[in-house]
């Protein structure tokens, strides 16, 4: 019986052996395809690998870093599971030929922002291409767009979260999660996910994806910000940004409905959830397209537009008469003052100096060299380094160091911020 019970374990002990030796050395030949196929985009370091009988592969400290990106993207936790240890032996050999429901989930990503994100080769643009859609404006110059460098002004140093890829029996789904900018959620009705080679495919296509974004309030802090650096209000600076959209749109031939104008005006202004189910098989962008300018479709048979509408709903109520219409392209040419800054050399002068901000907006003012009045007539001047509902924090240098020096909310009296600013003349 001995001899028996020991044999047992023992071919228990091959067993598990060779099972993670196997799952370890096709993992590594199947990781080693995936960072030949990402070699011309970028260079993947897979981390360290391990698995359990569950049918679960685990990556730790996994890294890939973009060459059109100037910060890696690091992941701390990478999990896929396939539902049993044959099921991941299986789609690791050979063609990976993925089981009938799978799980990706991705633990603790992080991306640091940079004041410059992307490489100057992939900045330097086609004077002949397409106008931006989403580009909005963020300075006094209509040529300057937000960007990472903004972002980080706003507080933001990086972006992090988690994020599941599913495979099930209705389709694919897709799930983005960020700790300050919100949340994208993607279904793929009747899809499924292939890996053929070097490329990935949805065979067969989506009959329907819907997607549903959620910005966390990162809207309304983007267009105050934006707004404050443009020296504009925020319905004027959203007006710009509509003004953008639409001009883009007209490079490519298309015009938006007023209602999607209104919805994407809407969004900038005051964020929330936006679900969208859009058609794969109307082509790009997956939009319902009519034919001729906003207003002027010829109905179809049964009395509606031809073309139909985008099913959209905005905060849980649904918004008809989304779609775009089909128009000639334009390409107008920019006038010299729409690239000159709002407030030009002539009827203002650049001056340095400290400049009142509300206290409700010192969170976009983090970083910053800021002076703090207290209601008992004292002053702290320093780096403003925390804010939130009960304190106001000021790091001041003191003998090569800094010295934090938080305060009391309700005691500040008024906060200035020492910036460049404009000041017209007389």
């Amino acid at each position: 019986m001995k001899k028996l019970l020991s044999l047992i374990i023992i071919l228990a002990l091959v067993a598990w052996g060779s099972y993670k030796g196997a799952v370890w050395w096709l993992a590594d030949q199947t990781l080693t395809e995936v960072r030949r196929s990402l070699s011309d985009h970028g260079a993947l370091e897979r981390g360290e690998i391990a698995s359990t009988i569950g049918g679960e592969l685990v990556l730790s400290g996994a890294r890939f870093q973009s060459f059109q990106l100037t910060q890696p993207l690091d992941i701390e936790r990478l999990t896929y599971r396939a539902g049993s240890a044959m099921a991941l032996l299986t789609s690791l050999y050979g063609g990976h030929d993925l089981p009938r429901s799978w799980r990706l989930d991705v633990a603790g990503w992080r991306l640091p922002l940079d004041s410059a994100m992307l490489r100057n080769w992939v900045t330097d643009t086609d004077e002949q291409a397409p106008r931006p859609l989403f580009a909005p404006v963020c300075g006094p110059d209509a040529r300057q767009q937000l960007g990472s460098g903004d972002l980080i002004r706003m507080g933001m140093t990086e972006l992090a979260g988690d994020a599941r890829l599913r495979q099930t029996s209705g389709g694919v789904g897709l799930e983005l999660f960020t700790t300050e900018s919100g949340s994208v959620e993607v279904e793929w009705d009747n899809a499924r996910l292939r890996f053929d080679g070097d490329s990935v495919s949805l065979t067969p296509g989506a009959d329907s994806v819907k997607v549903v974004v959620r910005d966390g309030g990162l809207m309304r802090r983007v267009t105050a910000y934006c707004a404050r650096e443009t020296s504009v209000s925020e319905s004027a600076w959203a007006d710009l940004v509509i003004t953008a959209f639409s001009e883009g749109l007209a490079s490519r031939g298309l015009e938006a409905s007023p209602q999607l104008l209104a919805l994407y005006r809407q969004w900038l202004t005051e964020g929330g959830e936006v679900s969208v189910t859009l058609d794969p098989s109307a082509g790009w962008p997956w939009l319902p397209v009519r034919e001729g300018g906003a207003g002027d479709e010829e109905p179809a048979e049964d009395g509606a537009p031809a073309g139909g509408s985008l099913a959209v709903s905005y905060n849980g109520s649904t918004v008809p008469d989304i779609y775009l219409s089909r128009v000639e392209a334009a390409s107008p040419e920019v006038p010299e003052e729409a690239l000159e800054p709002l407030v030009s050399p002539q009827q203002a002068q650049v001056i340095a100096g400290w400049q009142q901000v509300a206290l409700d907006q010192a969170e976009g003012w983090l970083e910053h060299t800021v002076r703090v009045t207290l209601s008992n007539g004292r002053t702290v001047e320093g780096r403003l380094t925390r804010v939130d509902e009960k304190q106001v924090e000021v790091a001041r240098p003191v003998d090569g160091g800094e010295v934090a020096y938080p305060m009391a909310r309700r005691a500040v009296d008024r906060l200035e911020v020492w910036r460049r600013g404009a000041r017209s003349q007389e």
